[in-house]
């Protein structure tokens, strides 16, 4: 038994563990995101996602910034 909620991406629907309440445990802590870039996701998407999905969104934008 899980001690934390399985939620879906909200991007890709996969599910996973959320640690929100122990967040450096979370998957989604392993993606460093610049305050520009936890921006542009927040623009995009209200729910958590999969540290997949962040991983997209951050190449995207730096594309998208000229920055790769």
């Amino acid at each position: 038994m899980t001690k934390h909620e399985i939620i879906r991406c909200e991007r890709c629907q996969t599910p996973f563990e959320c640690k929100a309440n122990s967040f450096t445990k979370c998957q989604c802590s392993t993606v460093q995101l610049t305050i520009n870039e936890v921006q542009y996701v927040s623009e995009l998407y209200d729910g958590c996602l999969c540290a997949n999905c962040l991983l997209v969104i951050q190449q995207e934008y730096r594309e998208s910034m000229g920055l790769v």
